[in-house]
């Protein structure tokens, strides 16, 4: 049966009259699997209303990646924003799957408007809610039918996807399972009533050469990939197929890890193979591997950001001990600089002794950056930090951590941030860290000479929210006015400071060179977009203070526990009601502004 304009919820309070005469200028159109609706830049003449399936809406990043920024349902509008401010599309719109629409005219909407104006009422309300969406995560975002396809018939995908309803339910969350068996018939509408009563899809197959292979492809929000680690993947793994998630880049690869079975190929091999845009580890049916695969199908995986700042940076420490004592997860941990070091040494799997036992022996104990020269491109030759770096991080990947994990560079011949999600994290680490003037910079190939992040992103939060959907815990140890005018009165030579001071402590132009660096970062930078923000108080300890371990250490840990006794439930399952009533909390604030 056909629906009606009066079957969508934001036209209830129009007339049935006026109703009935804007169905004359009604266009009702199914749109493919992978389509555009609109791209960006085009002409916003109309209003559509979703009645089947559903959109995406993205953007293109300046490195020339496509953004998912959120989910159009049955039921909902797109392109309202573009067409009441007069302007242009300002992200680009895709069927992700099959989805029927029905298209309203300037003219016609206009009419609605003008005999109900109630209905502005309605639009507006509506309109800044997804303006809030990036900071509330409103569930209809999510993606919520996942293909589970298995690479291997030896993979049992029914044990797989029970686990993760189990833990699923334990964050509140309704989940079905489908096979093919299962599945009454193949058309988008069926599809729309199981997610009508359900938080979670899963829908499983195997690769195969079938019509239910074919639909899994074309009808999910987002591909999980489910392959053995101790197996080759064929290339190209998943057939060329106009899937609208293969076309959209929505696939991730799972990697299932079965106890000392040892892997038969990369990480980034299995990537490639299918063109994913992350890999996910599970090994064997580890409970915690699980609940965060689960948080992150529901929206609730928690993030960490640490910024840069030197040895204030150990502070770091102190709020890591704090999170995992009061039992907060974290699913996915990235930084800048000395930041970096710090949530790599989370990410490797490493407890709070192991992580506090190698930063003292790395940074604490002798100077990292005391073997001085006279500089050409820096002050130091920086071989004690390369040797460092190897010696706790070896050979790791980054793909390959326990726990996902980016750092953050400047490249200074794009002028832009760069963000290691792959490739040797020493590396990585050592490109993050390297301080102009400081340490020397790490060439990247032909075109790329990579510095210290916080040259431009000392506390990167917007790239964990491009990375990652769920609440965000950001610790920022940068210090305001970093910087103490006495040091460069009168100072002495450098043989006279090393003879006051010794080569354990660097030389104040350590401080002039990181402040000039970054100057003109904004140093509020990132700090509204966290859910939990930390700022550990160190008012005496500098960047170049590293032998105040156990200071910084303890301020970080204290500021942590203040932290979240102001707000116990970060890291908690988040209900619906919760949710909702949240949300009623942020209408009642806005509304009294």
């Amino acid at each position: 049966m056909t629906p009606s304009l009066a079957d969508i919820p934001l036209l209830r309070d129009a007339s049935p009259e006026a109703l009935a005469d804007a169905e004359h200028e009604v266009e009702w159109f199914s749109l493919p699997g992978g389509w555009p609706l609109f791209e960006v830049g085009e002409d916003a003449d109309s209003i559509y209303f979703v009645t089947s399936g559903a959109l995406g809406a993205f953007r293109t990043l300046a490195s020339g990646e496509r953004r998912l920024l959120g989910y159009i349902r049955a039921g909902e509008p797109v392109g309202e924003m573009a067409l009441i401010t007069g302007e242009r599309h300002s992200a680009a719109v895709y069927a992700v799957r099959d989805t029927e629409l029905l298209r309203l005219s300037r003219s016609a909407f206009n009419r609605l408007v003008r005999a109900h104006p109630v209905l502005m009422q309605n639009m507006a309300r509506l309109m800044l809610s997804r303006s809030r969406q990036d900071r509330r995560r409103n569930p209809r975002t999510q993606p919520r039918v996942y293909s589970l396809i298995a690479a291997s018939p030896t993979i049992d995908l029914k044990v797989r996807a029970r686990a993760l309803q189990d833990a699923l339910v334990a964050l509140g969350k309704t989940c079905a399972i489908l096979t093919e068996d299962e599945a009454p018939d193949q058309e988008s509408a069926w599809l729309d009533a199981v997610e009508s009563t359900h938080d979670v899809v899963f829908l499983l197959t195997p690769i195969a050469d079938s019509t239910w292979f074919r639909t899994c492809l074309r009808q999910a929000d987002r591909m999980w990939v489910m392959a053995r680690a101790d197996a080759r993947p064929s290339v190209p793994l998943l057939p060329d197929d106009p899937s609208p998630a293969r076309q959209l880049r929505l696939v991730d690869v799972v990697l299932l890890h079965h106890g000392g079975d040892r892997q038969a190929a990369s990480t980034e091999e299995w990537r490639l193979s299918c063109d994913a845009s992350r890999v996910f580890h599970w090994r064997g049916m580890d409970s915690d591997d699980c609940r965060s695969l689960a948080r992150q199908i529901a929206g609730q995986a928690v993030g960490l950001v640490l910024s840069g700042g030197g040895a204030r940076a150990y502070a770091h420490i102190g709020v890591i001990r704090a999170l995992r004592e009061a039992q907060v997860p974290i699913d996915q941990v990235g930084g800048t600089s000395m930041g970096a070091i710090v949530a790599a040494c989370l990410a490797m799997g490493w407890d709070d002794d192991e992580i506090e036992m190698r930063i003292r022996k790395a940074f604490v104990e002798s100077n990292p950056l005391g073997d001085y020269v006279l500089p050409v491109v820096a002050l130091s030759r920086g071989r004690r930090v390369d040797d460092r770096l190897q010696e706790h991080f070896g050979e790791t990947l980054i793909e390959d951590l326990h726990t996902p994990f980016f750092a953050i560079s400047t490249n200074l011949v794009a002028g832009a941030p760069k963000v290691h999600k792959a490739g040797l994290l020493r590396k990585a680490l050592r490109a993050s860290i390297s301080l102009p003037g400081i340490l020397p910079p790490v060439v990247d190939g032909d075109h790329g000479l990579l510095v210290d992040g916080a040259v431009l992103k000392n506390f990167p939060v917007d790239v964990m929210r491009a990375l990652h959907r769920g609440p965000i815990i950001g610790v920022d140890v940068a210090r305001r006015g970093s910087i103490n005018p006495s040091d460069f009165v009168a100072p002495p030579e450098f043989f006279g400071w090393v003879a006051q001071h010794g080569l354990q402590s660097p030389p104040p132009i350590a401080s002039l060179l990181m402040r000039a660096a970054t100057i003109s970062v904004d140093p509020w930078q990132g700090r509204d977009r966290t859910d939990l923000l930390v700022t550990p108080e160190m008012p005496d300890v500098d960047l170049r203070d590293w032998r105040r371990f156990d200071e910084a250490v303890a301020a970080g840990y204290e500021a942590a526990v203040a932290a979240l006794k102001r707000q116990p439930s970060i890291g908690k399952p988040i209900s619906d009601a919760d949710r909702a009533a949240l949300d009623t909390l942020d209408a009642e604030y806005e509304a009294a502004e």
